[in-house]
């Protein structure tokens, strides 16, 4: 059995990890007041509605595709969490951690070598 690549184990691993903390981030506070409207919770993570709502998105579809265009998500998602750091929306170092988890992942994937392949002609 061939083991999975670092984008497919990142966008398990990091998916479930973010559903997981937009579930229990809601049990903190699920105010939509405001984007910069915080509260403190899991260990000093800064969690609103919005991020909730955010991380659950972005976990959900990280667990959706982590078997089909892994390293796609992983790069996307390494970008997406390199804005929110230098926005600074949310907890800055968990942002800064996806970021890097998810580019090196990316990185360390090599591009899919699937190609379509040209029918076969008749003889």
């Amino acid at each position: 059995m061939e083991a999975p690549s670092p984008a497919r184990l990142f966008a398990s691993v990091a998916g479930l990890a973010l559903v997981l903390l937009g579930i229990v981030g809601f049990f903190y506070t699920a105010s939509f007041d405001g984007l910069d409207d915080y509260a403190d919770g899991l260990g000093g993570l800064q969690v609103n509605g919005w991020l909730n709502l955010l991380y659950l998105a972005v976990g959900g579809i990280g667990l959706l595709v982590a078997g089909v265009s892994s390293r796609i998500y992983a790069l996307s998602i390494g970008l997406l969490f390199v804005v929110l750091a230098i926005v600074g929306w949310g907890s800055e170092w968990l942002n800064v951690t996806i970021a890097i988890l998810g580019l090196a992942a990316a990185a360390g994937t090599p591009k899919s070598e699937l190609r379509a392949k040209p029918a076969r002609q008749r003889s």
